[in-house]
């Protein structure tokens, strides 16, 4: 076995919930602001799941005061502390670079219902 692999094995978080492109989430990020460390919020939907094993990043977009904004995030740094799932979307495609042109009403994907309701 590689000393490497090994390592990466290693950083590897458990407990990563099952999402893809299209849900939305909310990121809990740790944010170091001079001396004292918080939890930052960041909360939207998901437009790009790429890499794999412990090197595996989240690209998030949302709109903050009428601007876009997209902020990646690799899933098993010790800086994220926890990522919840809100809604599932329904998208035909695994990478959603056409929601940055869309502005309003045009950037909203179809919400796919839960089997028991």
């Amino acid at each position: 076995m590689n000393v490497i692999d090994a390592l990466k094995r290693d950083q590897i978080k458990d407990g990563v919930p099952q999402f893809r492109p299209g849900d939305s989430v909310k990121v809990f990020s740790k944010v170091t602001e001079g001396g004292k460390e918080r939890t930052q919020m960041f909360e939207g939907v998901v437009i790009v799941r790429q890499g794999g094993s412990s090197s595996e990043s989240i690209t998030v977009r949302r709109i903050a005061h009428g601007v876009g904004v997209e902020k990646t995030f690799l899933l098993h740094s010790p800086r994220v502390e926890r990522i919840e799932v809100g809604k599932r979307g329904i998208v035909s495609r695994s990478r959603l670079y056409y929601l940055s042109e869309k502005v309003g009403k045009a950037a909203r994907i179809k919400e796919k219902k839960a089997k028991g309701t």
